[in-house]
């Protein structure tokens, strides 16, 4: 893969604790951003990834996640950005591994997933993890993926 000009990282300070490395997908359709919660915290909503398996490479772990979670396959995915944020559910420092990708299927949930969403971003009654709000959504309007 090569990086592409627009990748960014974008920090926050965190600390010198040993973070927590995920791999997610920025999948927009008609204006709208797929996100998903997880059984074991279903009213906090996440990007579709995951954890890397060792030795496993961020795409290789992003398709395989996308697959076990979704039943979908990335297509064209780009590195958007690096994010350093809190893991929501863990409460721990994570660096987030952001591609942005279109998808080829249909979504549904599987695996630990308790429920996805497409959402506009702009929702009141969806509680999504901090990485989302503070950076992925800015990023997204930024680029004119969403609407501001």
């Amino acid at each position: 893969m090569t990086r592409e000009k627009s990748e960014v990282t974008v920090a926050r300070g965190t600390g010198s604790e040993e973070s927590l490395s995920v791999v997610a997908a920025a999948i927009v359709q008609r204006g709208r951003l797929l996100v998903v919660s997880k059984q074991a915290a279903p009213e906090i909503f996440y990007l579709p990834g995951g954890k890397p398996d060792a030795g496993e490479e961020p795409l290789e772990a992003l398709t395989r996640e996308l697959d076990e979670e979704l039943g979908v396959h990335p297509l064209e995915p780009r590195l958007l950005a690096h994010v350093e944020s809190v893991a929501a559910l863990e409460g721990v420092p994570m660096r987030l591994t952001l591609f942005q990708a279109r998808i080829e299927g249909l979504p549904r949930p599987a695996a630990e997933l308790a429920d996805m969403k497409w959402i506009s971003g702009h929702e009141r009654d969806v509680r999504l993890a901090p990485a989302v709000t503070d950076h992925v959504l800015p990023l997204l309007r930024q680029s004119g993926s969403l609407a501001a």
